[in-house]
């Protein structure tokens, strides 16, 4: 049950994340706030573990530089797609990350059910579905799909990596990523220089995105320590449905009925897969 709850709520905070962090993007680019997003993460976990004063239990903490360049893919990846298409469209098909972990666990010994089958196979279904808009009589790829697609990818190889390194100690853990996140997102800032300044408020709303993030990256991490990788990478991929139904009520998106036939499988397809 404890784990149930931290991968649920990981899911709950990376979708909060996942919608503001895209949205303020649309207006001051993608780089700038995901930069000043890890910026905020990394000073949010500093403060913590300065008050904690524990030192990190174990060099297992190092696997999630491997998350990190997973998560970071992911993320940018997400956010561009985010940008070029709508986010109830992007958002499930980044979601179905969840079958990478799934055929990681079985690799290692896990043996999958009829529900994650049925759940893999309406995942894919699913994103078929949802990645074909149609416009001016004629049916074409969404916007975003093939990012969306990166995104899952990324996502993907982040779970295994970063359940790995909070099985160790989640806190220490969580800032390794974070750290590494910092780099990566400065040294592509340094190769493509663009203007990293940002107003009050569009500063303050991506380090709270960038809060968001880190508090779903710890919240994974715990639920290492007490559950399997295959059940809790599923749990957390939930996040989709809190950006969708954002997306909705805020935004007013509209999407094609069989792509929210799509969006719907999909979804179904990763809670089908946590069974």
């Amino acid at each position: 049950m404890t784990a149930l709850v931290l991968a649920l709520g990981a899911s709950l905070a990376w979708g909060v994340a996942d919608f503001v962090g895209p949205l303020v993007s649309r207006t001051v680019g993608s780089l700038p706030v995901l930069f000043w997003a890890q910026i905020g993460g990394v000073l949010a976990l500093v403060a913590t573990l300065a008050v904690r004063s524990e030192r990190p239990a174990g060099w297992g903490i190092f696997f999630a530089v491997g998350a990190a360049f997973g998560g970071m893919l992911g993320l940018f990846a997400y956010y561009r797609g985010m940008v070029e298409g709508a986010m109830s469209v992007v958002a499930p098909i980044a979601g179905v990350s969840a079958i990478i972990p799934v055929v990681f666990g079985i690799a290692t010994g896990d043996s999958p059910t009829a529900a994650q089958v049925a759940g893999i196979a309406c995942a894919l279904v699913g994103v078929g579905l949802a990645s074909i808009e149609h416009r001016a009589g004629r049916r074409r790829i969404a916007a975003g799909v093939g990012l969306a697609l990166l995104a899952a990818l990324g996502f993907g190889f982040y779970f295994p990596w970063m359940h790995a390194a909070g099985k160790v100690d989640f806190w220490w853990a969580s800032l390794v990523f974070r750290f590494t996140a910092v780099v990566l997102v400065a040294g592509v800032a340094v190769a493509k220089r663009p203007d990293l300044r940002l107003r009050p408020w569009h500063l303050a709303v991506a380090a709270a995105a960038g809060v968001a993030d880190t508090l779903g990256n710890v919240l994974f991490a715990a639920s290492a320590t007490h559950g399997l990788v295959s059940l809790t990478s599923v749990l957390a991929s939930l996040y989709p449905v809190i950006t969708v139904l954002l997306a909705a009520v805020f935004l007013h998106e509209r999407v094609a009925r069989f792509q929210r036939v799509g969006i719907v499988l999909a979804l179904l397809g990763v809670v089908l897969i946590g069974v």
